[in-house]
C-alpha cells in the first residue's frame, strides 16, 4: 500500500513538473518564429497556412480602422498575404471565400502573363506585327500604318489607335490617331484583341489555352465571361491571391516554372515605354517620376500611389478591383468589391487612401 501511495505521489510530482515546464518553456503562437520561405497553398483544398499580425509585429491597433474603411467603401473581399501565408482574410455583405467576383481590368495582367507563355512556347513574337496573327485590315487605318502596330504595342497601350470608342474592337472603331509607339492612351479594344492573337497563334480556344497553361497549374478557379465586347475574368479572392503569389515568385509555382522567360517577365513588370513609365505590359507600376491615367493624356508628376512602397506593381480594374504585389516585403494584397466612389477604370484615389490605412497597419513596409 505504501508503495502504491509513493508511486501515486511521484506521478503527481512529474505531472506538475511537466506542466510547469510547459507553461514556462512553450511559446505562444504569437511568439513563434515567423517563417520566411514562400508558401504555396495546395490545389483543390481549403487549407491555407496563416501567420498572425502579432507574430509579424504589425500594428494590430490599426486593424479595426482598416476593416471599417474597407466596409465603408463597398468592399466584398480583402486579403493580405505575407510570403504566401494569409494574415487577413475578410469578407463583407454575404460574400465568402467561395464567391466569384469580376476582376475587370485587373484581369489584363492574366492576359499579359498568358501572352508571355505563348511567346515562350514559340507560338508568337510580341515584336511581330499584330496583322501576322489577326490578318490584314483588322483596323480601319491604312495598311502601311497598320503594319507598324505590333503585339507589344497592344501590351503597352501604344497602338496609336483612337480610344474614343473605348471598348469596341471592330475594325470600323479602330481608327488612326498617330503612328504606333508615339502615343500612350488606355484603350480596351486593342487589348481585348490580344486574346484572339493568342488563340490564332496557338490554334486553340483562348479559355482552354489559359486554363491549361496558367489557371489549372496554380490551382486557381475562375472563368472568362464574354459581355460583348468585353471578356472579363471572374474568380474567388483566393484565386487572385494565388496569381499574386505566382508573380511574387517570378513565374514559378512550387517548383514548376509557368513562365520562365526572364526577359519578358522583367519587361512586363517594368516601364515598357517612356511615354508612361508607370505602365509595364498591362501592369501598373509605382515608384516612377511620372504617370498617366486612363482617359488622361497628360503626364502627372509623382508616384502612382504615394502611400505605397516604391516597388509595388499592380493589376487595377474598374470599380476598384485591386491586386497589389510588393516584392520587397513579400506582400500580396487583394481587394474585390463595388466602386469606392472614385469611378475610374484603373488607378484611383482609393488606392492611395487604402494604402494609407495599410501602411499604418503594416509596420515593416520598406519605403
Amino acid at each position: 500500500m505504501a508503495k502504491q501511495v509513493y508511486l501515486l505521489l511521484l506521478s503527481l510530482v512529474l505531472i506538475v513538473a511537466c506542466s510547469s515546464e510547459n507553461s514556462e518553456g512553450e511559446t505562444s503562437i504569437d511568439e513563434q518564429p515567423v517563417p520566411t520561405n514562400l508558401y504555396f497553398p495546395p490545389a483543390n483544398a481549403p487549407d491555407w497556412a496563416t501567420v498572425s499580425a502579432s507574430q509579424l509585429d504589425w500594428n494590430t491597433g490599426e486593424e479595426d480602422a482598416l476593416r471599417s474603411f474597407l466596409d465603408d467603401n463597398g468592399t466584398k473581399a480583402f486579403m493580405i498575404l505575407k510570403n504566401g501565408r494569409i494574415v487577413l482574410e475578410w469578407y463583407f455583405d454575404e460574400h465568402t471565400q467561395n464567391t466569384s467576383w469580376y476582376w475587370a481590368s485587373a484581369g489584363k495582367t492574366l492576359t499579359a502573363f498568358t501572352v508571355g507563355i505563348a511567346q515562350e512556347q514559340g507560338f508568337l513574337d510580341i515584336d511581330n506585327p499584330t496583322s501576322d496573327y489577326l490578318g490584314e485590315a483588322w483596323t480601319a487605318i491604312p495598311a502601311n500604318k497598320e503594319a507598324l502596330i505590333t503585339v507589344k504595342h497592344q501590351l503597352t497601350m501604344t497602338s496609336g489607335l483612337n480610344e474614343g470608342e473605348f471598348e469596341c474592337y471592330d475594325p470600323s472603331c479602330l481608327t488612326y490617331v498617330s503612328d504606333a509607339g508615339t502615343r500612350w492612351a488606355y484603350h480596351n479594344g486593342p487589348y481585348t484583341l490580344l486574346q484572339q492573337v493568342v488563340a490564332n497563334a496557338t490554334e486553340e480556344d483562348w479559355q482552354a489555352y489559359f486554363n491549361a497553361q496558367l489557371r489549372d497549374k496554380v490551382g486557381m478557379d475562375g472563368f472568362w465571361f464574354n459581355t460583348d465586347p468585353n471578356n472579363i475574368f471572374f474568380s474567388t479572392a483566393r484565386s487572385m491571391a494565388r496569381f499574386g503569389i505566382l508573380n511574387l515568385n517570378n513565374g514559378v509555382w512550387d517548383g514548376e516554372t509557368i513562365l520562365g522567360d526572364v526577359t519578358y517577365r522583367t519587361a512586363m513588370k517594368n516601364s515598357s515605354q517612356s511615354l508612361n513609365p508607370a505602365y509595364g505590359y498591362l501592369w501598373w507600376l509605382n515608384g516612377k517620376d511620372t504617370f498617366m491615367a486612363p482617359g488622361v493624356l497628360q503626364s502627372q508628376n509623382g508616384n502612382l500611389v504615394p502611400n505605397a512602397p516604391a516597388d509595388l506593381y499592380a493589376g487595377l480594374g474598374k470599380n476598384d478591383q485591386k491586386l497589389y504585389i510588393v516584392p520587397s516585403s513579400g506582400l500580396v494584397i487583394v481587394r474585390m468589391g463595388e466602386d469606392s466612389g472614385a469611378d475610374l477604370l484603373g488607378p484611383s484615389s482609393f488606392d492611395n487612401d487604402l494604402w494609407g490605412r495599410i501602411s499604418a497597419y503594416i509596420s515593416d513596409l520598406n519605403p
